[in-house]
């Protein structure tokens, strides 16, 4: 890893020990499901990958992370292994937005997107806070048909019948 990459990635662990503002915006979504975190850029023009850097975290945990125009997971958390993406086709034009599949109610937490332009024109580093709350999926039971009731229903009393007539026929 070069030093730069280094030094960035410390100091996106730095951004995270800042004092905590307001989200810029809040995601709902249920355990199980897959959400967009969105994070966006309005830079002008198409971003040159080769010399991108955009960083998800959430405090000092790594969620998912981009560098030199490729995903570069080797540090992501364990429990983010396999869940996470980003749309690749979509950087270029300022699309940063993490897709999280499978969401557990431990995913519930401030996300934090943080996008530096690197090499012969250095951007300033653009920094966005998304919450995501995860709620657990509702219960609701369906009540069986009246049919599936009547089709019960049949067979019990056809069972009662048949060992009330072999019953019967013993006397």
């Amino acid at each position: 890893m070069k030093w730069e990459t280094a030094l960035w990635m410390v100091t996106c662990l730095l951004f995270a020990s800042l004092p905590r503002g307001q989200p810029d915006t809040t995601c709902h979504a249920f355990a199980g499901e897959t959400v967009v975190l969105p994070c966006t850029t309005t830079s002008p023009g198409e971003l040159i990958l080769s010399n991108s850097m955009l960083y998800w975290q959430i405090e000092s945990v790594l969620v998912h992370f981009f560098h030199n125009g490729q995903d570069s997971l080797k540090f992501q958390a364990e429990r983010y292994r396999g869940r996470t993406s980003l749309f690749l086709d979509q950087i270029k034009h300022g699309n940063f937005s993490l897709k999280l599949s499978n969401v557990q109610l431990l995913d519930t937490a401030v996300y934090t997107c943080i996008y530096k332009q690197t090499g012969d024109h250095p951007s300033k580093t653009q920094k966005s806070k998304i919450k995501l709350i995860v709620s657990a999926p509702s219960s609701t039971e369906e009540a069986p048909s009246p049919s599936e009731n009547l089709i019960t229903t049949e067979i019990t009393l056809r069972k009662i019948t048949k060992y009330q007539f072999l019953n019967s026929s013993e006397s």
